[in-house]
């Protein structure tokens, strides 16, 4: 490993460990509507806080701005922690200055404290060198546990590790680890399946995997862009057709870099997109004028399946329709459903993440039967794309 875990941190009885958490999690009417970014730090923080560690949190919520928002405010967030993991988190009103350090000084040893949303101060997304300072000074070793948000170069993120002994979290730890098995140094052959609505959001991720999977499935709205741009007649699906030499430049690419690219075959389309919309399945080259693909038909499933079914390693992006709505929701869940499989066989390597993928995957019921599935949205993204990410980037430098 290229970076120090917890498992490097002995004897740390008493000291003051600041955490840095994701707690910027979903609420309605001040209540937590889901608590997965809460239940993934529950590990970090509960075993820093049994080998008798200060624990102190520290977290973003919303985008504040650099000025304190009460409806952005961490303390609801506090009880919603204190429920999942059952032992009371105190709360102090401000991250730094007299509030934090009052609250800080008045810890036993193995108490959890969350200090308020750090984004309530303009130094920290400017990384500020004495806004960091400050915020240090309240801690003894720093642990990162929000990949996340460790994409961005804020004070709380990537700052502290200057300043203080820094660690990965378990949550952390766990990603880092299951990305390299995606695309760091993965088993091969590598299967890549990206979907969603746009191709002019994933340029980059596109151009990047071309050069580093065995197979690419493009699927969802995007693939329609491809398929244009090879002068099939989508309809009315969506479809952003000046990005046609785009997806022309990246189909050379991967044919120069050996990569396959997979695209639909055949499309399920509908002449409205509501629930229940009447619909049928057509080849690819079929579609009719006033129709919209909103998912890929049986087909098109069974050579994505077929991908999955050579692939050692799966990362996936994405869903391949519009899966929120039935009945276009039966190649993502068909497809999930056999990679699921696979990894629980132990045949398969399988990472899923960034935007709707969770909810895809939730969907499918298979979040917990890949191998990982991240949270962490754009981080997960811009990591796929191969960009640096400052928190992960310090971790490793401190090695």
């Amino acid at each position: 490993m290229t970076f120090k875990t917890l498992d490097d941190l002995t004897d740390i009885a008493s000291k003051r460990v600041l955490v840095r958490v994701d707690l910027n999690v979903p609420t309605k009417d001040g209540k937590v509507t889901d608590a997965t970014r809460i239940e993934r730090v529950v590990p970090t923080i509960r075993e820093l806080s049994e080998k008798g560690a200060k624990v102190i949190l520290l977290a973003h919520f919303g985008r504040p701005k650099g000025e304190p928002v009460a409806e952005m405010s961490l303390k609801p967030i506090a009880a919603a922690v204190e429920d999942i993991i059952d032992q009371r988190v105190h709360f102090a009103a401000d991250c730094i200055g007299d509030a934090a350090a009052t609250a800080v000084a008045g810890l036993e040893n193995g108490d959890i404290l969350l200090l308020e949303n750090t984004r309530f101060h303009k130094g920290e997304e400017k990384n500020d060198a004495d806004f960091t300072k400050t915020l240090a000074a309240n801690g003894d070793i720093y642990v990162n546990d929000a990949f996340s948000a460790a994409h961005r170069a804020h004070a709380s993120t990537e700052g502290l590790a200057h300043l203080l002994p820094a660690y990965a979290g378990r949550t952390m730890q766990a990603e880092l680890e299951a990305l390299e098995a995606g695309l760091g140094s993965p088993k091969r052959p590598v299967v890549a399946i990206v979907g969603g609505a746009k191709v002019s959001t994933k340029i980059d991720l596109l151009t990047n995997l071309v050069k580093k999977v065995d197979a690419l499935v493009i699927g969802g709205g995007m693939a329609n862009t491809f398929l244009a741009a090879q002068g099939i007649d989508v309809g009315k699906s969506l479809c952003e057709h000046d990005l046609a030499e785009t997806a022309r430049s990246i189909l050379t690419e991967a044919e120069t870099s050996g990569c396959a690219i997979v695209l639909p075959v055949d499309g399920v389309i509908a002449r409205e997109f509501k629930a229940g919309a009447a619909n049928e399945v057509v080849d690819i080259k079929a579609i009719p004028a006033d129709a919209m693909v909103l998912d890929v038909g049986a087909k098109s499933i069974a050579a994505v399946n077929d991908w999955v079914s050579k692939a050692e390693t799966l990362v996936w992006n994405g869903p391949l329709g519009a899966f929120e709505i039935a009945p276009f929701d039966k190649a993502t869940v068909a497809v999930a459903r056999h990679a699921a499989s696979r990894t629980k066989s132990g045949a398969l390597v399988s990472v899923a993440g960034g935007g709707d993928t969770v909810s895809a995957m939730n969907h499918a019921g298979v979040a917990d039967d890949l191998t990982y599935v991240s949270t962490a949205g754009g981080a997960f993204l811009e990591w796929m794309e191969g960009k640096p990410l400052p928190g992960v980037d310090i971790l490793h430098q401190q090695k």
